[in-house]
């Protein structure tokens, strides 16, 4: 391939349909990443209820600790990042550490059973999570950010630009979510490994492919690099001495709050505050960019009850399709982790069709304002679980459910993700400050690690025909499954009806920050 000059790959116009090749080359790394993080998570709360012997309610707690955190490190890879690395080296070294933590697991799930008998493995699993949690601080925020950055500030390509990078999420969802559920969840425990040496391996071809490409394809419109080690660094080779620190107060944090008490829930209240405080309290913030910043941090409220209801797919919604729903089709019994897959089939297919209904909109002056858009997809995540409502309601012991309902209801959730999701970190790449880039989308990914442990508790309310408990919350019993589904109708809903009414004033406070948000049509 021939090096085009920066100018021609990259046209200034706003109004060009193109999109830079550094759109390419970032969609490339981030499905290889996802990949590796999909493909793990497929099948990781079946691993730990059946190798490493730990019940429902534990592994729950345990998924939604890990994952969590993993949404939560990149408050400390976003500030790295502007302050000493750049997005460069944090997504190289980021994406290394990740691959060790995939091989790590390897190890852990060649030797599996239960803590008592097989200690070395319960370590080794604290580990390799470990190591991928920190790696996953340093990668995700800054890829994200660096999407934006290829563009000029007021281009109306952003949003298509990221539900594009989106539709890599997504494909390397698939990829990895297919090849991990036929390799690793067989039946026999001890195919588990398989699907973490998959993982690690694609992880370490998604760095390799960053590396190649980041001189040739990651620059501006104008053809300046970005993602560079910033001017003004107050160090780089410092950072890689703390690192071990860091991985140790993960490690006892992701013990502590699996095996002692809750601790990262406080951690995400002070995180929160912190953040806050540290980004409000810059005097050189204008009106407008204040204005701007509330907007991220409202937003990223109601995306909470999103992914907390979304992300039951690889914990509570697993269960229901490893114990209550006929998997068998035309004799063959699939995976209950292989129907995670619907989900990345469905934003695969519809990204590029939405990405061409918000660009038709947009040309008409008839495009909903973001946080219009997000709150449609808050309201088709509540009709999604009302559909499973129907399914279960007054299912009898012993009937399994259609998988129609379970495919009905990634549909929907698939639908209102691309309404929301890839929206919010475009919302995040025009709203922020330069200087705050990396840190508000970090903030993002706060919201989510809230809502992963939201998940992970909610999961473990999950009614277990073999327990005689009955879990409850705020005063609400769950007795069986419809109960439970019914949860996250009403939370949804009720997201959706407050955002769909504030979103109209959230629309104006983002017109203050001068990158006007369409308006919503009577």
């Amino acid at each position: 391939m021939q090096t085009i000059p920066a100018q021609t790959e990259q046209p200034l116009a706003a109004e060009s349909t193109s999109h830079p090749k550094g759109l390419y080359l970032l969609f490339a790394t981030e499905m290889w990443e996802r990949f590796s993080y999909y493909g793990m998570r497929a099948v990781l709360v079946l691993f730990l209820t059946k190798a490493m012997m730990m019940d429902k309610a534990f592994a729950s707690k345990f998924y939604g600790g890990y994952t969590s955190l993993v949404y939560l490190t990149p408050l400390i890879g976003g500030f790295i990042s502007d302050r000493y690395w750049g997005n460069r080296r944090s997504i190289l070294t980021g994406g290394l550490l990740m691959a060790l933590g995939q091989f790590t697991l390897f190890f852990s799930a060649s030797n599996y059973g239960a803590a008592e008998s097989h200690a070395l493995s319960h370590w080794l699993l604290y580990l390799g999570l470990g190591v991928m949690i920190v790696g996953n601080g340093f990668f995700k925020p800054n890829i994200s950010s660096m999407v934006g950055s290829l563009y000029a500030p007021a281009d109306k390509r952003k949003d298509a630009a990221y539900t594009i990078f989106y539709m890599g999420i997504n494909l390397g969802s698939f990829i990895g979510n297919t090849i991990t559920s036929l390799i690793g969840d067989t039946g026999n425990p001890a195919d588990f490994r398989w699907a973490f040496l998959a993982c690690g391996i694609a992880m370490l071809l998604g760095t390799v492919i960053f590396n190649w490409g980041k001189e040739k394809y990651l620059h501006t419109p104008d053809g300046t690099q970005v993602g560079q080690t910033p001017a003004i660094s107050g160090g780089v080779m410092g950072i890689y001495a703390l690192l071990p620190v860091l991985l140790a107060i993960i490690l006892g944090i992701l013990w502590l709050d699996s095996a002692k008490f809750p601790t990262i829930a406080p951690l995400l209240g002070v995180a929160v505050l912190g953040i806050a405080f540290m980004i409000f309290s810059d005097k050189s913030l204008s009106g407008a960019d204040v204005k701007g910043i509330m907007v991220i941090f409202i937003v990223s409220f109601f995306v909470v009850f999103f992914w907390a209801a979304f992300e039951q797919a690889p914990a509570s919604l697993t269960f229901f399709a490893d114990e209550q729903m006929n998997r068998t089709i035309f004799g063959y019994t699939l995976p209950a982790s292989i129907f995670q897959n619907l989900n990345a089939i469905f934003v695969v297919v519809g990204a590029p069709i939405m990405a061409a209904v918000w660009t038709a909109l947009g040309r008409r002056g008839a495009e909903p304002p973001s946080p219009l858009k997000m709150a449609i997809g808050l309201a088709l995540l509540a009709a999604g679980y009302l559909v499973m409502c129907f399914g279960v309601h007054n299912l009898q012991p012993g009937v399994k459910v259609s998988m129609f309902f379970l495919v009905a209801l990634y549909f929907l959730h698939s639908v209102g993700e691309l309404c929301l999701s890839p929206i919010g970190l475009s919302l995040v790449n025009k709203l922020a400050p330069v200087k705050f880039a990396s840190l508000l989308m970090a903030v993002w990914f706060l919201a989510n690690a809230a809502a992963n442990y939201l998940a992970g508790y909610m999961s473990s309310l999950y009614p277990d025909p073999k327990s005689n408990a009955t879990p409850e919350i705020l005063g609400y019993h769950i007795t069986n499954l419809y109960d439970f589904f019914m949860v996250f109708v009403v939370s949804a809903a009720v997201a959706a009806g407050i955002l769909f009414l504030i979103s109209g004033k959230l629309a104006k406070m983002m017109d203050a920050r001068n990158y006007p948000a369409p308006a919503a049509q009577a």
